[in-house]
């Protein structure tokens, strides 16, 4: 016999009531969901309204670069093709298997010596601390035995600068054609641009283009050593295209500063040995002159800001029961969302989520961002001021403050570091110094001497003598004892420290202390040696 109900639920006034609490509270529910997306889609609307009108741009496809005609594209010519053809169409597709048929013709891994036993950490040369290449290091490393087979040599050792070019002369088939591919007046590499492009992109390989840029530089370097100017100099120029072809690449920019780094090496080294001629300095300072590294320091964070948009927009998309249902009950597919150990949870917090909540991410990424852009004002100074990085982490700082506690984007907000805003500045900061070296060269070419202040070399020998860009003054400038100078902008702590220069203090990394010191250009040894933390 079925046991009878509580009395209370056959009460029909008591069941009405509870029927309304549910009503009530659902209706609190719906209520609340429709506040919170009404209010996160009109903040973020309004936002966008605001900025798109004074010509900013939120979406990533706006940002993808054009295709061009392939007969007109370097990043497509066979030479480039070969470094990650195996693996990618000419659209970007992935290749599955890879095609084993493809041969990297410039992959120089074995012709770029990473170690040499007795040879310093740093005998590629730093041009940063004053350092030339050991090219002596390098004649070891070629002549070893155990590279009997890999390199051309001669009998018997000759010069360190000869040794090493016989050597490399075994890859000069591939850098001449390459050096011919150049030509071609587009580079847009083949990457498979999609709506949902953070996850489905497939980048080439581009550690081959890499190596060939090292190798470039060796070459550079043991040219001049070797009184091939015009080659040397042929050889940095086509560091300087490699790097410019990445100007506009999503993603790819950091390439564009590692390679000026490179090609300034052996600019450097000619410099300091009062190797290069006054038509060889004439056409660096112009070649320089063309990188506007902080106009591209703009374009990298918006399209890094684009892209953490399109990420959030995308889960907002992917979320849903089924998603729950399979982030507890199975593995992750590939290109989904994957949140880790916490999928299951993640995937149930972002199904709960208020649509609006997604656009207050929106909100936040892109005015906190914003912060780390230059103004207007900045930007017609040719300045990067260190404040930029300071109202940046401000920024920062209140809207991780202020975003719902429960939202689990805040540690998907996009985080400009410092590192980033440094490491522009100071390569814009090396190609201005660089320059103003070559122009101080030609002046000391046709007049005996280094002029006794910078005025003198514009308009005759620069055009227009770029400022220090951290704080908008001239380039510090003096001449020294020995018939040398000093040369150097005052840094990222903003404080002339009389041209001294910092070195990181650092079992695995000597190199220049970013944040400490003034940023010098070497003439041919330090004034004053280089500071240590």
């Amino acid at each position: 016999m079925l046991r009878r109900l509580p009395r209370w639920m056959s009460n029909r006034r008591i069941i009405r009531r509870c029927l309304y609490g549910l009503a009530c509270f659902a209706s609190l529910i719906l209520l609340f969901y429709a506040e919170e997306d009404w209010r996160g889609r009109r903040d973020w609307e309004n936002y966008k309204r605001v900025w798109e009108a004074k010509g900013e741009r939120f979406d990533f496809a706006s940002f993808v670069p054009s295709p061009v005609p392939d007969d007109q594209n370097f990043a497509l010519t066979p030479i480039v093709a070969s470094t990650y053809s195996a693996f990618l169409d000419p659209q970007g597709h992935r290749i599955n298997p890879p095609n084993t048929n493809v041969v990297n013709r410039l992959d120089f891994t074995l012709d770029i010596p990473s170690v040499v036993p007795g040879a310093t950490d740093d005998f590629e040369g730093n041009w940063q601390v004053g350092m030339k290449a050991d090219l002596n290091s390098f004649q070891s490393y070629y002549r070893a035995p155990k590279t009997t087979d890999d390199f051309p040599k001669a009998p018997e050792p000759q010069t360190p600068a000869a040794d090493v070019l016989l050597a490399l002369s075994k890859d000069d088939a591939a850098i001449e054609e390459l050096r011919q591919a150049t030509h071609l007046p587009h580079s847009r590499l083949p990457f498979y641009y999609d709506a949902n492009l953070f996850r489905t992109t497939q980048f080439p390989d581009l550690s081959s283009l890499s190596q060939c840029a090292l190798l470039l530089r060796i070459r550079a370097v043991a040219e001049l050593e070797n009184g091939q100017n015009e080659k040397a100099l042929d050889d940095i120029k086509l560091i300087l295209y490699l790097a410019n072809s990445f100007r506009d690449q999503p993603f790819l920019t950091s390439y564009l500063i590692s390679y000026v780094n490179l090609a300034l090496q052996p600019l450097w080294e000619g410099l300091a040995g009062r190797k290069w001629s006054d038509s060889q300095l004439a056409f660096f300072e112009q070649e320089l002159a063309q990188f506007d590294l902080l106009s591209i320091y703009q374009f990298d964070v918006r399209i890094r800001r684009a892209r953490a948009i399109e990420e959030i927009d995308y889960m907002e998309r992917w979320r849903g029961f089924n998603k729950v249902c399979a982030a507890f009950l199975s593995d992750p597919v590939e290109g989904e969302f994957d949140a880790g150990s916490g999928r299951g949870l993640e995937a149930t917090v972002l199904y709960l989520m208020p649509k609006g909540w997604f656009y207050q991410n929106n909100l936040a990424i892109a005015q906190t961002v914003q912060q780390s852009l230059r103004t207007e004002d900045e930007a017609g100074h040719g300045v990067f001021p260190v404040e930029i990085a300071e109202r940046y982490q401000k920024a920062l700082s209140f809207t991780i403050q202020h975003l719902p506690p429960l939202n689990p984007f805040t540690i998907l907000l996009y985080k400009s570091s410092t590192r980033l805003m440094q490491n522009y500045a100071f390569a814009q900061a090396s190609l201005d110094l660089a320059r103003v070296a070559c122009a101080l060269e030609r002046f000391r070419l046709a007049h005996g001497d280094y002029p006794a202040t910078l005025g003198l070399l514009s308009p005759q020998l620069i055009e227009k003598l770029p400022p220090d860009l951290i704080d908008g003054q001239p380039l510090r400038y003096r001449c020294t004892d020995g018939g040398q100078f000093l040369l150097y902008s005052v840094g990222w702590n903003g404080t002339d420290d009389g041209g001294r220069p910092v070195r990181k203090q650092s079992s695995w990394d000597s190199g220049l202390d970013l944040e400490k010191g003034d940023w010098v250009w070497p003439c041919r040894s330090w004034v004053h040696p280089i500071s240590k933390p």
